[in-house]
């Protein structure tokens, strides 16, 4: 099966999820993260705006306020393909651009370097246990996290966790997988 057949399936799954059962599983997902040493540890978080189906990611974000981190979102930049992270400190610092993602509004944030965030939480559809996954088809996080050496994590429901997925030269894994019944591991692996 190819990547774009497993995305649409996992998004057909993903999109027939209830309110309810959204909002508690990305609840447990969320207590799970902020209770990490992983986000403890971190100064600063990189992170996207969640919009349904993907597990929300409100309560981190506000999580990270309350405890004084800074948090960055990401600006795409769609001639590149590329992404910038930019601090935002209020939900009103956000606007809708591109494919109607929540991205921070440019005279209102601050630019963050790659190698000032210590936490990057990597969305995506589609993942496998040692870290790979399927994103949304742009391939911007595998080109923000190629020579990213902070850790990077990724929230996912039980139900998108699979066996394999098709691998790409381009494809970088995630160290962790946060779903609502385990932290994942995953090994180091070479990319075939």
């Amino acid at each position: 099966m190819n990547k774009k057949l497993m995305r649409n399936n996992m998004l057909a799954v993903l999109n027939k999820m209830g309110k309810t059962e959204h909002e508690q599983l990305s609840c447990k997902i969320s207590e799970r993260v902020i209770s990490s040493q992983e986000f403890k540890n971190a100064d600063t978080i990189g992170i996207t705006i969640s919009r349904f189906p993907e597990v929300n990611t409100t309560t981190i974000i506000e999580a990270a306020w309350a405890q004084k981190k800074t948090v960055v979102v990401p600006k795409c930049i769609p001639t590149t393909r590329n992404m910038d992270f930019r601090s935002i400190k209020s939900f009103n610092e956000l606007e809708i651009v591109y494919v109607e993602l929540l991205e921070p509004i440019i005279t209102k944030t601050k630019l963050v370097a790659k190698e000032n965030i210590d936490l990057q939480i990597v969305p995506g559809v589609v993942y496998t246990t040692s870290g790979y996954r399927i994103g949304f088809g742009g391939g911007y996080y595998d080109r923000y996290i190629k020579n990213f050496e902070g850790i990077t994590v990724s929230l996912a429901f039980e139900c998108q966790i699979t066996n394999r997925i098709p691998l790409e030269n381009h494809d970088i894994p995630v160290t962790r997988i946060f779903t609502e019944n385990k932290r994942i591991f995953c090994p180091k692996v070479e990319n075939s």
